[in-house]
């Protein structure tokens, strides 16, 4: 398994349990062939550009580990919700 950080900006005008829910689909996609190391909510912060009409967006980012397969699948469910304006997944080398 490799290491992971990932980077998801979700709209900040949604419900705190719609996005909880959101990331908890997330969740459940690392650990189906992962593990989690830590989770960080950086809260509401403004974009440096604006994206779909948002000047701000709610930040979480998470390290976690996992097999390739579970990053494809995380690329696609954040490109099908619309409540994700922006995801980015980086491997950590540290």
């Amino acid at each position: 398994m490799r290491k992971y950080e990932g980077m998801f900006i979700f709209a900040p005008d949604i419900q705190e349990e719609e996005r909880n829910s959101i990331f908890d689909r997330f969740k459940g996609i690392i650990e189906s062939n992962g593990s989690i190391d830590s989770i960080d909510e950086w809260g509401t912060r403004k974009l440096a550009y604006e994206i779909n009409d948002y000047k701000e967006g709610y930040y979480i980012v998470v390290n976690f580990q996992s097999e390739s397969e579970v990053i494809n699948e995380i690329d696609r469910v954040a490109k099908i919700i619309d409540q994700v304006i922006r995801h980015m997944i980086v491997r950590d080398e540290k």
